[in-house]
């Protein structure tokens, strides 16, 4: 039987969907760079012939540690699902001589040399320019169209994105983000091999993107995502994802397969996706390419991801297309034939829809919450209507547990102020965004309010400090 090390790593899909299908292609030996979700913790066990966690006094040169568990296990094959350790995973299948995503991984990680990729290329995309330091920031909010967003060049799930609306602002924004990369990391959700990723920033134009001429109805997102693999060189789409629109600054909040996109329409879109991962030049890997849709039938290149996509894109695939994305990819690793699907799918191949929702503190027009609330996925389900037919779950690795009070949601923290994950089954997309919106609407009426603790009398008040993630945190998702 052949042998396959996976390295886990925050973020990506769920580790339970992950191992269960490649535990059915071949024996499994994880190596976990972060603890196991507690969720899944003892079937991790039952699924793997090897799990092993380094041990903190061990040095972390990931590359060194990867290549040397994967001679210690005989692995055919080693693969992450994980955007933070792409970049490692890559390089150590290059010392073993083993498929992979090639030397070329870090253009799909690295903000800015993807953007300077593309741009060599001539696709589109927004304006942008390279921010190492305070001094950069300010020369690019004088010479940039404003306001302009603010990005993190190696972070994931939106986190420490910040829009700059006038040069006076740009000091407050470059603390703050990079307070922000530095809470992220003390909590794993961070480059794991590129020294200094923290510090690696870009800030681009933010152009304007509109659903008209793209979606027959109102609800969605005006971007959408192209999921695809590339295999011996050559990428092959899957399907595309639609949206609902994000939280201020760009946090994203729902995931929808199929898309609702006209044939032609999606046509082109893959078309650009192809060319934005052909200039990659990436080898063997999963991808997932985000792309902002405008008036007129403009595009412009979000970025992409040598990974498939996060939270639960790959387990949607699955559902509504029948395809087992991560036994296909260790399947195509391992060097045994796939029928990848001759051209992307649509609406017109799905088996009904799925999607999923972030749960964040924040209403459908993006405002607030006005008081606490108490996550309790049972009370959800039970108080908000769905449409016949529909199905909502929720992902328990990727949520906090019933009774934890529900994160503030910090804009600059993004997705890191999560509450839940949770995953909705429906006869089709249409359905999937109505049943996702009046679930958005209900949910700060119909959660339990959460009671205001009281400091002693005899003690201090708490010091304010970042909502950047919960003392019990859900698995990261990154989109």
């Amino acid at each position: 039987m052949s042998t396959v090390l996976l390295v886990h790593a925050k973020g990506g899909p769920p580790l339970g969907h992950v191992l269960s299908r490649a535990a059915a292609r071949a024996e499994v030996h994880l190596l976990a760079l972060s603890a196991l979700p507690s969720a899944i913790a003892a079937s991790a066990g039952e699924l793997c012939a090897s799990v092993v966690t380094p041990a903190e006094a061990q040095p972390r040169d990931l590359v060194s540690l990867i290549v040397s568990r994967a001679e210690a296990v005989g692995a055919d094959a080693v693969l992450t699902f994980s955007e933070y350790a792409v970049v490692a995973v890559a390089e150590a299948c290059e010392v073993l001589g083993l498929a992979g995503p090639g030397g070329a991984a870090a253009l799909a990680r690295d903000k800015r040399m993807m953007r300077h990729t593309w741009h060599r290329r001539g696709l589109p995309q927004p304006e942008f320019r390279p921010v190492a330091t305070q001094a950069d920031l300010h020369e690019a909010a004088a010479t940039l169209p404003l306001p302009m967003l603010l990005k993190a060049a190696w972070s994931a799930g939106s986190t420490a994105h910040q829009i700059i609306g006038s040069p006076q602002e740009a000091d407050a924004a470059w603390q703050r983000s990079r307070e922000v990369m530095a809470e992220s990391a003390q909590l794993g959700f961070a480059e794991l091999h590129v020294a200094e990723a923290d510090a690696h920033f870009v800030v681009e134009q933010i152009v304007t993107g509109t659903t008209e001429q793209w979606f027959d109805e109102p609800g969605w997102g005006d971007y959408v995502s192209v999921e695809g693999v590339v295999a011996g060189g050559v990428f092959h789409p899957v399907c595309v994802s639609g949206r609902m629109p994000t939280v201020e600054p760009f946090t994203e909040r729902a995931s929808i397969t199929p898309a609702l996109l006209p044939a032609d329409l999606q046509d082109r879109v893959v078309a650009l996706a192809r060319e934005a991962v052909d200039a990659l030049g990436l080898r063997d890997c999963g991808t997932h390419t985000e792309i902002k849709l405008g008036a007129g039938g403009r595009m412009w290149l979000i970025e992409t991801a040598a990974r498939f996509g996060g939270a639960m894109t790959v387990p949607q695939i699955e559902e509504v297309f029948r395809l087992d994305l991560v036994g296909m990819l260790v399947d195509h690793l391992l060097g045994r034939p796939v029928d990848w699907p001759e051209r992307a799918l649509g609406p017109g191949q799905a088996r009904g829809a799925a999607g999923s929702l972030v749960v964040l503190a924040v209403d459908g027009q993006g405002e607030a919450w006005r008081d606490r609330r108490v996550w309790d996925f049972p009370v959800a389900k039970e108080a908000v209507a769905l449409s016949e037919g529909s199905n909502l779950s929720v992902v328990p690795e990727s949520s906090l547990p019933d009774g934890s009070t529900v994160p503030v949601y910090d804009p600059v923290g993004g997705a890191n102020t999560m509450a839940a994950l949770c995953l909705l089954s429906a006869a089709d997309a249409r359905t999937v965004l109505r049943d996702f919106t009046n679930l958005v609407d209900a949910l700060p009426a119909v959660l339990p309010a959460a009671v205001p603790s009281v400091p002693a009398a005899s003690q201090p008040a708490p010091a304010a400090r970042s909502q950047v993630r919960p003392t019990a945190e859900p698995e990261g998702v990154a989109a």
